[in-house]
C-alpha cells in the first residue's frame, strides 16, 4: 500500500529528539519493512497548549488541508492514512476529512482518550478524537492502559495491540563490558514528568550514597541547570554529565554501564528502557503508567511502587550489592528485547494488523 503518514504532535522530521519522534520514525520503518510505501503527508504541527491556541491552529490548518485535497484530487491519493499519537491537544485536522471524502481507510496508533477532558474547554477536541477512533479501520495501542481507555470510552472502536519496539540492529553486535557500579540514565531535561523523574532519582541516590556507585547522565535540554542543581550535593566524580549524544554513542555508553536507572514518572512506556535492556542492562523504574509494557519486573529489572522513593533506592541498592542477580537480569533483559521487541517482529505484526482490518495487501 501507499501510506500517508501523519504525526500531529511532532513530525518524524522534527529537529528536536524525543520518544515521540523516535516512535514515529520506527513506525515508518516498520511499515516500509513490510513492503509499504510511506510518505510523510504533512509537517504541520497541530499541538496546542490551550483551547484558545487550538482554535488558532485550526485556522492555520485550513490551507494545509486544501493543499492535501488538491494533491489527492490530482491523482496522488494514497491507499491509507496513518495517524500517530492523536489526542485532545494534538488532533488530526486532515485525516478524518480526507478519508471520508476520498474513501480510504484511516488508522491510528497510540491514540489516547481522556474522559476528564469532557467537562473542560477541551471537550470539542476530545469529541473529535472520539469520533476519529470510532471511525478508524483500526486503532493500534501500545499499552494495555491506552487500549482499555479507548475500549471504555468508545466500545464500538476496532482496537489492536502492538508491543512497543525498537530497532535492535545497533545492539545485536554489541559486546557489553559493564562497570559493576556504573549507573546510567538517558533522558531529556525539560519541565514536567522528566524533571520529576530527575528529582526522584537524585533523592533516591542520596539515601544510598554510602554505596560505591557513579551515575552517567546522557541528555540535555532547557532544564539542565535545574537538573545539575539536584545532583550538586554529591561529591566530585559521582556524576558524569555526558550531554546530548548520538545514537551510536548512547549504545556504547549503555554497553559499559551496569544498571539503567530512571523512575519514569508519567512515562507512556519509554523506549529508552528497551534500548537499555537490549544493551544488557537491568532497569530500575516505577511500576507506573506504561512502564510494565517494556520491562518485566523480577526478570529484566525491578519495578517499585509509584512515588515510593525508599523502595526505589532499595531496588538500586539491591542490584548494586548482588552481582549474580544483576548478571542474570542483564542476560534476561537482552534476550527479551532482541527476541521479542525488534523492528522485524513489529513490522510483521503491524502488517498483519493492517491486512486484517483494512482488507488491503
Amino acid at each position: 500500500m501507499r501510506i500517508a503518514f501523519y504525526a500531529p504532535l511532532k513530525s518524524p522530521n522534527h529537529p528536536v529528539p524525543s520518544g515521540d519522534r523516535l516512535m514515529a520514525r520506527l513506525l515508518i520503518r516498520a511499515l516500509q519493512m513490510s513492503g509499504h510505501e510511506v510518505d510523510v503527508a504533512s509537517e504541520f504541527r497541530s499541538f496546542a497548549s490551550s483551547p484558545e491556541a487550538a482554535a488558532m491552529v485550526e485556522g492555520e490548518a485550513a490551507s494545509e488541508l486544501q493543499r492535501l485535497r488538491a494533491e489527492w484530487s490530482g491523482g496522488d491519493k494514497p491507499d491509507l492514512w496513518f495517524c500517530y499519537h492523536p489526542y485532545y491537544k494534538s488532533v488530526d485536522p486532515f485525516g478524518p476529512t480526507l478519508c471520508a471524502e476520498f474513501g480510504i481507510p484511516l488508522v491510528t496508533a497510540e491514540a489516547s482518550y481522556s474522559p476528564k477532558r469532557n467537562q473542560t474547554d477541551w471537550a470539542p477536541y476530545q469529541a473529535r478524537i472520539g469520533a476519529m477512533v470510532r471511525d478508524a479501520a483500526v486503532n493500534i495501542g501500545f499499552t494495555r492502559r491506552d487500549r482499555e481507555g479507548l475500549e471504555r470510552a468508545i466500545p464500538e472502536a476496532h482496537i489492536a495491540a502492538l508491543a512497543p519496539f525498537i530497532d535492535t540492529a545497533a545492539f545485536e553486535g554489541l559486546q557489553p563490558v559493564p562497570e559493576p557500579t556504573r549507573l546510567i540514565t538517558v533522558a531529556m531535561m525539560r519541565a514536567g514528568d522528566k524533571m520529576q523523574s530527575y528529582a526522584m532519582l537524585a533523592e533516591a541516590l542520596a539515601t544510598i550514597r554510602d554505596k560505591p556507585w557513579t551515575l552517567a547522565i546522557v541528555g540535555d535540554g532547557p532544564m539542565r541547570g535545574e537538573v545539575e542543581r539536584l545532583f550538586a550535593a554529591f561529591e566530585r566524580g559521582r556524576t558524569d554529565w555526558l550531554g546530548e549524544r548520538g545514537a551510536d554513542d548512547i549504545v556504547q555508553e549503555l554497553g559499559r554501564s551496569s544498571i539503567y536507572v530512571w523512575p519514569g514518572c508519567g512515562e507512556a512506556y519509554g523506549l529508552a528502557y528497551l534500548e537499555a535492556q537490549a544493551a544488557g542492562l537491568p532497569v530500575v523504574a516505577q511500576n507506573t503508567a506504561g512502564v510494565p509494557e517494556v520491562a518485566q519486573t523480577g526478570a529484566t529489572g525491578l519495578l517499585t511502587a509509584e512515588g515510593d522513593i525508599a523502595a526505589y533506592a532499595s531496588a538500586i541498592g539491591e542490584l548494586l550489592d548482588d552481582a549474580s542477580k544483576r548478571t542474570e537480569m542483564a542476560n534476561a533483559a537482552r534476550r527479551f528485547v532482541l527476541a521479542e521487541r525488534s523492528l522485524a517482529i513489529a513490522a510483521k505484526a503491524i502488517d498483519e494488523i493492517l491486512c486484517r482490518y483494512t482488507g488491503r495487501q
